[in-house]
C-alpha cells in the first residue's frame, strides 16, 4: 500500500505520534481534504528533535493555536541562545548564512523589536515581527550547522549524538525499500528538506523512493548548497539514484526560511535539464513558514495525490 515518510524541520517538537497526528490532521482538514489513512496510505515520521533538545514539548494545545506565535513554535522558532561557533570553517559558514538571512550585526540581534530599517537586508521584505525572525534565525543557524558539520552534541545527561550520523541512520531506517510497498513518497519541511536531500543524494544506505515533496525549503541558499558537496552540482543535483519519479517543491515567497531563493529547479537539474516542479502558494497571515498552512494548500495536496496515485 502507498506510504508517506514525513521529515520535520528545526526546533523542538511534540512527541513523535502527536507530531505525526498534527501533520495528518492538517492534510485531512478543509474543503479539499487528503485523509491518508482513509485512502489506504500509511505514514511515519522521521523524528529528530530529541537529538538537539532535552525533552519533547508536551503542550500540544499550543500547536493547535490559531495565533501566529503559537504556530511558529511548531515550525521551529525556539528561544535559543544566539549561536556562534568557536571558529574555523563552521564559524565562517554561520557568519555567511547569518548575513544572507539578515542578521548582520550584534546590535541587530540584540534589539528586542527592531523596526524595518534595522531588520537586515535579507529578511526586510518578510512581514514578520523581528523577535520572531530573530528566534527562527538563531534556531535555524544552530540546527543546520550541527547537521551539516556533524557536530557531537549532548541534549541531556546520558545522551550524546553525532548529529548528522544519527539523523542519517534514522532516515535510512525509515526509507527502507524492503519495508513498504511503492509508491513511497518523502514529504519534508524546512530543515527537514536539507536532511531529505542529503540522505537521498549522498547516503548509500538510504533506499529509493518514488517521489519527493519539499515545503518551505532553504535548499536554494548558496551556503547550504556548498555543504552538500561532494554529491550536489547545479547541473546534476537531482537525486536520481534514489528518487525514481518526481520532486515537487512548494514555497511561499514571503516564507522567512525559503523566501530569499525559493525556486529549486535551476539549482537541482538532472543532466542539465530543469526537472524539479516549483509550486508557488500563498499562506495566510504573517507566519508563512507554517507546515500546517503548507499542508492545507490544494496545490501541495494535488502533488502528493499524484505522487501516491490516489
Amino acid at each position: 500500500m502507498p506510504h508517506v515518510t514525513f521529515i520535520h524541520g528545526i526546533g523542538n517538537k511534540p512527541p513523535t505520534d502527536a507530531l505525526l497526528n498534527l501533520w495528518l490532521d492538517a492534510l485531512g482538514d478543509g474543503d479539499d481534504p487528503l485523509p491518508l489513512a482513509a485512502l489506504g496510505v500509511t505514514s511515519g515520521m522521521v523524528y529528530w528533535a530529541d537529538v538537539l533538545h532535552a525533552a519533547p514539548d508536551t503542550d500540544i494545545a499550543a500547536y493547535k493555536s490559531v495565533d501566529e506565535d503559537g504556530r511558529s513554535r511548531l515550525d521551529g522558532a525556539d528561544e535559543v541562545d544566539d549561536f556562534v561557533p568557536a571558529g574555523g570553517e563552521g564559524a565562517a559558514f554561520v557568519a555567511r548564512l547569518r548575513a544572507t538571512l539578515g542578521g548582520t550585526s550584534e546590535d541587530e540581534r540584540e534589539m528586542p523589536d527592531a523596526g524595518p530599517e534595522t531588520e537586515g537586508i535579507g529578511l526586510k521584505r518578510v512581514p514578520l515581527p523581528w523577535f520572531l525572525k530573530r528566534r527562527i534565525l538563531r534556531t535555524f543557524l544552530r540546527d543546520v550547522h550541527h547537521y551539516l558539520f556533524d557536530v557531537e552534541f549532548s541534549p541531556r545527561p546520558g545522551a550524546t549524538y553525532r548529529v548528522q550520523q544519527e539523523i542519517r541512520a534514522r532516515v535510512a531506517a525509515a526509507v527502507d525499500s524492503r519495508s513498504v510497498t511503492p509508491p513511497h513518497v518523502v514529504v519534508s519541511h524546512s530543515m527537514g528538506t536539507v536532511i531529505a536531500y542529503d540522505c537521498l543524494k549522498r547516503v548509500a544506505a538510504v533506499g529509493a523512493v518514488d517521489g519527493l515533496v519539499t515545503l518551505g525549503s532553504p535548499l536554494g541558499l548558496d551556503e547550504i548548497q556548498d555543504r552538500l558537496t561532494p554529491g550536489w552540482t547545479r547541473e546534476d543535483g537531482f537525486p536520481s539514484e534514489r528518487v525514481r519519479l518526481g520532486w515537487t517543491n512548494g514555497f511561499d515567497g514571503l516564507d522567512v526560511v525559503c523566501g530569499l531563493d525559493p525556486r529549486l529547479a535551476d539549482d537541482y537539474r538532472r543532466a542539465g535539464r530543469d526537472v524539479v516542479v516549483d509550486v508557488s502558494v500563498r499562506n495566510d497571515g504573517a507566519w508563512r513558514h507554517s507546515i500546517g498552512k503548507y499542508l492545507r494548500q490544494s496545490a501541495v495536496r494535488l502533488a502528493l495525490r499524484q505522487a501516491l496515485g490516489v
